[in-house]
């Protein structure tokens, strides 16, 4: 397979209203899967003629491409040539020639030129250490594009590599499972800013919100407990959520989301999704940054900056800041919020081959007038409510405050064989301080007395400290290339809670309910419960090249995996799984230069938390995750469309225990299903298909049900669509787009003990944006979301109660580059 490197910067405007029209044809009819498409260049540059470079050291394909990017050239290669190799980068003033010379130092490359504009990459011919001059051979057609993996200033909606799956780097068309990437230009124009904005637009991903300051994650019909910083996984129970669910996107390069199960790097899990957030990188070798100020629906304000600079005059050591504050109010009443990110890492070049990464980085939110749940359903006569979006249950003292501290620092070294290293070692400090109140029950019709209060104060801190190893191999056999990546991961994870006893007030009617309930007086504070978790997992995966079409790639983890703390009675429980294998295997089979099919398999093993009606655990959930699909790269890889089917069958899945607690807790009891099986299919494109034109398009459908043919999980919707597109014409760029999601329900005991279907009917959220760049470095940009203002269920049946959806709200931008 062949790969381009760079995108031409003009084109005749006969080309590019044919691509056009091809490309809106492939959408519009469904069948972009199944359509060749080729771009040509017709830029036209001199070798003689020299350029001003800064481009860090770093793995030669990505060093290649911002040089290809910056020359205005096409660089033709076969990926396997660059895999696991390093380039020392290039700085200074250079000719397009003297500058392929200096990037391919230490290699045993050449390049050969083969138009005015294009050069072919190339193995150096056996004993041949000279260099070798550039020869016309006939022009090479342009089947993929060799895009680097960070995505920050590349204007793209894609990657050109990720680790997610695999550790082995590589593109999403060789990822033998669906995947999507939301890179940072998507999130710069949609407005993501937070991780469950980010989930919300992935394809076949949902988030629905337990209250105020929780968001629960699914996909394929299953619950999403880990997330992923940099490809180190973290996880979180719902019930003591820190505000993991509103980390702030401002610091991440890219998220990828790697869908189904993902055992061989995250050990245990539901076989749901991995979302992993890639951080920003100091790799800047010259001054270089934004700023930028907002202003929103609701007194929303924010600024943000974000500055990157060499700190010695070779550039070898760089540093990268990036600070933001927001405040804002809320639809909801009393609901305001305060959020500070700070963001600061150190990269530097200790040898040609050697980086080093150190950092910080932590978001403070400090909410106020926070909800825990969500409104009354129902009237005590057994008629539902209808609320204002606007009323809380919230007391004007109640706060979900909450600190999350990542200190990380790792270690990258290549030899001149191919051989990479890595080890990192990441600290996460995740606390939060919780004054709640939780209002239960159902309010009489007339006079909207009956509701009864629960004040708490909890302190949560959860403390994890991950050692992450790896090394990755390329080597020949049989005429062939491969890979092998090997690795070891040892995480301990410590979560504390504490709690204070209190007395409380009965509230008043709820009609008049205004906040101004009295906080109570608060006992001493003691340790509610514990639970300390240790993971140590070693997994090996190699990609073997079984013939020049297809690839192998065969792997498998093995996890000891040991949890222990202490419930809020004192009880104390102990679990062990020791040497659990999790294999892992995957055939892609390359069609042409633009198509391949594939095939995955892997095993699931995910201990859970949840608790039966009697306050036992339930047992570790276990089950298989099969998939199939075909994968396709468009315009030069600029443009990924994939289709694919899955199935999952698991045992102990946990299901909502209608009308049952945990005894002695008002929390949800559980039991275990048996038999479950979850497929279905999903279908994305994303990417550019023009130089204009941008465009991320997902659908998403299962059907999940135990062995008895009941569904399970349906609080989750079964069909998920999400569209946005931006075009640009000059300085203007508009954009728009369509979150819709099927009906959804769950069954909870109303208050004349009848069991009762809370559904929320299907809906659609649309939003739109322009962009106007007033001058080279100045842009303003407007952002409308649920521009219909359509009202809906954030939340059906937690707690037997409902949330609504964000209204119709605006948000206006100016952004300054320096």
């Amino acid at each position: 397979m062949q790969t381009n490197l760079s995108i031409p910067q003009k084109t005749s405007i006969v080309r590019a209203i044919q691509q056009l029209t091809h490309s809106s044809r492939h959408i519009l009819l469904c069948s972009a899967l199944f359509m060749p498409v080729t771009l040509y260049s017709t830029n036209t540059l001199a070798e003689t003629v020299t350029q001003s470079y800064s481009i860090q050291a770093g793995e030669l394909g990505s060093v290649l491409n911002r040089f290809a990017s910056q020359a205005g050239v096409n660089i033709y290669f076969d990926a396997a040539l660059t895999r696991g190799l390093q380039s020392p980068g290039l700085d200074g003033t250079h000719s397009i020639d003297s500058a392929l010379q200096k990037l391919l130092q230490g290699t045993n490359l050449q390049v050969v030129k083969t138009s005015a504009d294009s050069y072919q990459l190339q193995q150096r011919p056996s004993g041949d250490n000279t260099e070798v001059d550039s020869v016309t051979l006939a022009p090479v057609q342009v089947s993929a594009a060799g895009i680097g993996s960070n995505t920050e200033g590349t204007n793209s909606y894609t990657t050109g590599s990720m680790n997610t799956a695999t550790r082995l780097g590589l593109s999403i068309r060789e990822t033998p499972q669906s995947v999507s990437v939301i890179s940072r230009q998507l999130m710069d124009d949609m407005q993501l800013e937070s991780l469950t904005d980010v989930v919300n637009t992935v394809t076949g991903i949902n988030a629905k919100s337990f209250d105020s300051s929780r968001f629960g994650f699914s996909a394929r019909g299953f619950d999403i407990d880990n997330y992923q910083i940099d490809g180190v996984p973290t996880t979180w129970s719902s019930g003591w959520a820190a505000g993991e669910s509103q980390m702030d996107t401002v610091i991440y390069d890219r998220i990828e989301v790697v869908r189904g199960a993902s055992g061989l790097i995250s050990g245990a899990g539901n076989p749901s999704a991995a979302i992993n957030l890639v951080r920003k990188k100091a790799d800047s070798k010259e001054f270089t940054g934004h700023a930028s100020v907002s202003a929103g629906s609701w007194d929303r304000y924010q600024g943000t900056v974000d500055i990157s600079t060499p700190l010695n005059e070779a550039g070898t050591v760089r540093g990268r800041v990036v600070g933001s504050y927001l405040d804002e109010r809320s639809y909801v009443d009393l609901l305001e919020n305060e959020k500070t990110v700070f963001y600061g890492t150190l990269a530097a070049d200790l040898t040609d081959n050697t980086l080093m990464n150190v950092g910080i980085s932590q978001q403070q939110n400090k909410p106020t007038g926070s909800t825990w749940g969500g409104l009354p359903t129902w009237f005590s006569d057994g008629g539902r409510t209808d609320w204002s979006r606007s009323k809380t249950t919230a007391a004007d003292w109640t706060e979900w405050s909450s600190t999350h501290t990542n200190y990380f620092a790792n270690l990258e070294h290549v030899f001149d064989s191919g051989l990479k290293l890595y080890a990192g070692y990441t600290k996460n400090i995740n606390e939060a301080d919780l004054r709640l109140l939780y209002l239960s029950g159902a309010p009489d019709r007339a006079t909207g007395l009956g509701m009864s209060a629960s004040p708490a104060w909890y302190d949560v801190k959860r403390e994890q400290d991950t050692i992450d190893i790896y090394g990755s191999l390329p080597f020949d056999f049989a005429g062939k290339n491969h890979e092998i990546t090997v690795g070891f991961m040892h995480s301990k994870q410590d979560l504390t809670t504490d709690n204070r006893p209190r007395v409380a007030a009965a509230p008043g009617s709820f009609y008049d309910w205004d906040g101004s309930y009295p906080e109570p007086e608060w006992g001493e504070k003691t340790t509610y419960t514990t639970q300390d978790t240790k993971q140590i997992g070693g997994y090996a995966v190699a990609r073997l090249t079984l013939a020049d079409p297809l690839k192998l790639i065969l792997g498998s983890r093995i996890t000891n995996w040991e949890i222990e703390g202490m419930k809020w009675n004192g009880e104390r429980y102990n679990f062990d799984h020791h040497q659990v294998v999790t294999p892992y295997a995957g055939l892609i089979y390359d069609i042409n230069d633009i198509y391949s099919a594939f095939v995955s398999y892997t095993d699931i093993f995910n201990p859970q938390d949840y608790q039966d009606r009697n306050g036992n655990y339930l047992d570790p959930l276990e089950g298989e995750n099969y998939e199939a699909g075909i994968k396709a790269e468009y315009l030069q890889g600029r443009l990924n469309a994939m289709v694919s089917v899955f199935r999952i069958e698991q045992d102990n899945l946990a299901q909502v225990d209608a009308g049952y607690l945990i005894p002695g807790t008002i929390n949800q009891a559980y039991y275990a299903a048996e038999g479950t099986t979850s497929k279905g299919f999903e279908a994305e494109i994303s990417g550019a298909i023009t130089d204009n034109w941008n465009l991320i398009v997902g659908w998403s459908q299962f059907q999940a049900e135990d062995a008895d043919g009941a569904s399970v999980n349906i609080r989750y919707p079964r069909r998920t669509a999400t569209l946005f597109t931006t075009y640009r014409l000059d300085q203007l760029t508009l954009g728009g787009g369509v979150n819709w999601e099927s009906s959804n329900y769950t069954l909870v005991t109303n208050p004349l003990g009848q069991t009762e279907k809370l559904k929320q009917d299907s809906y659609a959220l649309v939003r739109l944006m322009a962009k106007y760049q007033v001058t080279p470095a100045l842009s303003a940009q407007l952002n409308i979301n649920n521009l219909f203002d359509e009202k809906y269920y954030t939340n059906i049946g937690f707690y037997s109660q409902l949330a609504y959806g964000t209204p119709r709200n605006a948000n206006l931008t100016l952004k300054y580059d320096f």
